[in-house]
């Protein structure tokens, strides 16, 4: 009998927390959505976007980019919501008078915060990022204007022991500025070649050069060769240069450690902002556990101020966590905490807390 009342409790706790979850998030997106519409109608209407990709193209994918991103307080607001509505009706008493313990109480809130910890990795690293490209591709095509990037002093290792440069790099004309490129064995240079311009000809597949020189170096002798015009194949392409903020939001996890793995063995610097990504998308979805755990137990402490307290409680820490958040993830853009560390200091952190919120709750 007992066994059976912990199954009927775990089941409507778990039902309460997910729909809970899900009813705030569904709410919270069509405020969202109403509002992103009213400010987007005039640049829908005049760019001529489509009914089809407003609705496919744009939305559907705007949707779990938001939900994903405000998981952790849409937990905070369900678990403080219906618990706090458990506890003022004294079904939280009656479920600890009937000899379950406060760690068993938590079992179902635990098994809730995992089923949303998969679904919120699944997001983020699979399914979200395909989503995120075609959003941005339709506000470039009826929002706003893609960005202009001009990479400027790019060095490069494209392959081993041979190494380039360029002091400017024009991504919308695939068109660079003094170019030059060297070939070492061990520490000694062998080959260098400079040109004032290359540029990348799509319909050939190939770099071509203007006004170069190459120079190759013998252990007794050196050769000068010079021309205008040079075709030639390097193992690099175009859109390796033509990297922007958005980049990141659209790689799947497979696809982001490879790009980070390839930008280290070619040399690149400032992977800070990969990086950081990479383990957010980890520590973000591990927080639903403890976010779901401080939630249930404040708002299972019946206090004066009812459900309004609880709530306020509880969005006050949410954005808190929020916020720290995004102080840790500057000081990492910066290069002053490791991109692991900062993203998992406010889990750590956080976790302390929960832990003795617990076990003020459990007494």
């Amino acid at each position: 009998m007992r066994i059976r009342i912990f199954k009927k409790f775990d089941l409507y706790i778990i039902r309460k927390f997910l729909g809970t979850f899900f009813f705030a998030i569904a709410l919270i997106i069509g405020i969202a959505i109403v509002f992103d519409i009213s400010e987007k109608i005039d640049d829908f209407i005049e760019n001529e976007a489509p009914l089809r990709a407003i609705i496919f193209d744009y939305y559907l994918n705007f949707i779990p980019y938001f939900v994903n991103l405000f998981s952790g307080l849409f937990i905070f607001i369900a678990v403080i919501f219906f618990t706090s509505k458990m506890a003022f009706n004294s079904e939280i008493i009656a479920i600890l008078s009937s000899g379950v313990s406060f760690r068993r109480l938590m079992m179902p809130y635990m098994i809730s915060a995992l089923a949303i910890c998969i679904l919120s990795y699944m997001l983020g690293n699979y399914i979200i990022p395909p989503a995120n490209n075609e959003r941005i591709q339709f506000q470039y095509n009826y929002i706003k204007k893609k960005p202009s990037n001009r990479d400027r002093d790019i060095h490069r290792q494209i392959e081993p022991d041979i190494y380039i440069y360029m002091e400017r790099f024009d991504s919308n004309n695939d068109y660079g500025r003094k170019f030059s490129i060297e070939k070492f064995e061990g520490r000694k240079l062998v080959s260098k070649l400079t040109a004032d311009f290359i540029r990348w000809d799509r319909e050939r597949k190939i770099w071509t050069l203007s006004n170069y020189v190459i120079r190759d170096i013998y252990s007794d002798r050196e050769e000068i060769t010079t021309g205008e015009k040079k075709d030639t194949t390097i193992a690099l392409l175009p859109d390796e240069f033509k990297t922007s903020k958005e980049d990141v939001e659209i790689m799947n996890l497979n696809e982001l450690i490879g790009f980070i793995k390839q930008q280290r063995l070619r040399g690149v610097g400032a992977l800070e902002q990969y990086e950081v990504e990479r383990h957010r998308r980890a520590a973000v979805p591990f927080s639903s556990f403890i976010l779901a755990l401080i939630g249930a137990s404040i708002a299972s402490r019946k206090i004066r101020g009812g459900l309004g307290l609880h709530l306020g409680i509880g969005l006050a820490l949410s954005f808190t966590y929020l916020m720290f958040m995004q102080v840790t993830k500057i000081f990492a853009l910066s290069g002053a905490v490791s991109p692991l560390l900062s993203m998992w200091i406010p889990n750590i952190v956080y976790g302390i807390v929960a832990f003795f919120i617990y076990r003020w709750a459990a007494r």
